[in-house]
């Protein structure tokens, strides 16, 4: 029944932050810790996370309190990020029911 869902991007912050990057060009730190509501730490945390896996880009521009970390979901993650939707979907519609001999609901 969990069938395609990926254990990466389900945690609930790590799914958020992919939905915001799927949609977007690319996002930087600020942004994401500010509409994801966490703190610098645990978005680090996710989204090395999600770097580990090959599902987002990171660059770096500047040094120090000037500096700019930016994230762009890869084509990996993307794929990835839509294959976990997919599930979820088929998930949440029943799609991956369990059915019995004569395909009723058991």
């Amino acid at each position: 029944m969990t069938a395609g869902l990926d254990p990466i991007i389900h945690a609930p912050k790590r799914l958020a932050a992919m939905a915001l990057l799927a949609h977007a060009h690319d996002a930087d730190f600020k942004f994401l810790r500010e509409r994801l509501q966490v703190s610098d730490s645990d978005l680090s945390k996710q989204m090395s996370t999600l770097a580990e896996a090959g599902y987002v880009s990171v660059s770096k521009r500047g040094r120090g309190r000037a500096s700019v970390t930016t994230y762009r979901i890869t084509k990996v993650g993307r794929a990835a990020y839509q294959d976990h939707r997919r599930a979820l979907e088929n998930l949440l519609s029943g799609s991956n029911a369990m059915t019995d001999a004569e395909g009723r609901p058991s």
